[in-house]
């Protein structure tokens, strides 16, 4: 039988496109740093670490973890590395929690981050061309990456599909620009986001161009972040133990799903489809049935939003709202407004808070922790509000193959 897990607190560096005076050491530095004196700890109380790093060539350094181990006190300990794509913080953060579950250990840090912009082009003098480049290699090397595949196709493609068999939903740019809208506004009130001092509204959004029509403009996506964030996970008792030293609520891990897809597209079991995200309709029923809940019950959502036409979709799968009409959002008034709950009031009946932070979009995206960031958020978003139930969101790999949701709940005493 699995052990209680629960997450006695986690941390964030600042949110940056680039950060000049620090190393992608120095960042993880810091966000274990913190994660640890928030939780009144050294290393010495943590049993093993877990880090998420998604890409070496960001690193500039095969196996980057390996320098780390001692730079962060976790020097003789037990340590791994997980890589999954856009979905590496998740499924870091998966495996902590299984060691804790397991009873192999008690305390485990996991920490993720990426130094992604000291890539460099010198043609075009700006990093830009070689990012996308680098995560390009995550394509098929003998017929896709050759004719130019990015990121950005790959979602969009999806989307596509997902349009042709549901037209007249994410096709509506008018609902797609509410959505940046509201989530600018929360990232402006999120002081470690990227985007924390820009007001984006519906009109600059419909006018910003196109990087690939009808489903995405320049401000429907995602940015290239430089941070880390870090996260306690512990067995119930030294959750306890732990929390008796900061006097902050608990929040424990009730439920975790995840499903990875086919790679290639096509029809039948074998294959991904490309009108839908099976992973993460297959990750949120697995986290709800080992967590006993459903949909409605969840009032906060720290969504993956590489792009908002995916994030509508993966609001559907996640059965938040129906599949071939995500609008609902929009039209129903589902997304909750910050600018109504303030900064303590949780979402009345019928309403969502939906990322919070900013999401990917606005807070930040620094790949092998954006997970992580997105759990910091729900933590803090549920202790403010005194919200029983949140789930984070992580997804990841060509077309969105890998899909991942834990379901939070608060504990008792802190409501």
């Amino acid at each position: 039988m699995m052990r209680k897990v629960g997450i006695v607190n986690a941390a964030i560096t600042e949110c940056r496109g680039r950060w000049v005076e620090k190393t992608y050491w120095g960042l993880f530095q810091e966000a274990v740093r913190a994660t640890l004196a928030n939780a009144k700890m050294t290393g010495d109380d943590v049993d093993s670490v877990v880090w998420g790093i998604y890409n070496d060539i960001f690193e500039h350094q095969a196996i980057p973890e390996s320098a780390l181990t001692g730079l962060v006190a976790m020097t003789n300990k037990p340590g791994v590395r997980v890589t999954n794509g856009g979905a590496t913080g998740f499924y870091a953060m998966r495996a902590a929690i299984a060691e804790v579950a397991s009873g192999m250990v008690d305390v485990v840090l996991c920490a993720g981050g990426e130094k992604a912009t000291d890539c460099f082009d010198p043609v075009s003098q700006s990093p830009t061309p070689m990012v996308i480049n680098t995560i390009a290699y995550s394509w098929d090397p003998f017929f896709e990456n050759p004719l130019g595949a990015t990121a950005n196709d790959s979602y969009m493609q999806m989307c596509l599909g997902y349009n042709d068999s549901h037209p007249g939903d994410i096709g509506d740019p008018l609902v797609r620009a509410k959505i940046v809208e509201k989530l600018c506004r929360q990232g402006n009130r999120n002081p470690y986001a990227q985007r924390r001092n820009e007001k984006v509204t519906v009109e600059q959004v419909m006018n910003s161009r196109w990087i690939i029509p009808p489903f995405l403009r320049l401000l429907e996506a995602c940015m290239y972040t430089e941070g880390a964030g870090a996260v306690v996970f512990a067995s119930e008792d030294k959750a306890r133990e732990l929390a008796e030293r900061t006097g902050e609520p608990i929040v424990w891990v009730r439920g975790v799903g995840a499903a990875n897809e086919a790679y290639a597209v096509g029809r039948g079991g074998y294959y991904k489809p490309l009108d839908r995200i099976v992973s993460d309709r297959l990750a949120a029923e697995r986290a709800y049935e080992m967590a006993g809940v459903r949909p409605a019950d969840i009032k906060i959502v720290e969504l993956h939003d590489a792009f908002v036409a995916q994030l509508m979709i993966t609001m559907g799968e996640m059965g938040f709202v129906p599949i071939g009409r995500t609008r609902a959002l929009i039209d129903d008034g589902i997304m909750a407004d910050i600018d109504e709950l303030g900064d303590s009031k949780a979402p009345p009946d019928g309403q969502i808070l939906v990322n919070p932070s900013g999401g990917l979009i606005f807070g930040g995206h620094f790949v092998g922790g954006s997970n992580m960031f997105s759990l910091w958020s729900a933590r803090k978003e549920m202790i403010a509000r005194q919200v029983p139930l949140a789930l984070v969101h992580g997804t990841g790999a060509i077309n969105a193959c890998y899909g991942g949701a834990i379901v939070l709940e608060l504990d008792e005493r802190g409501m």
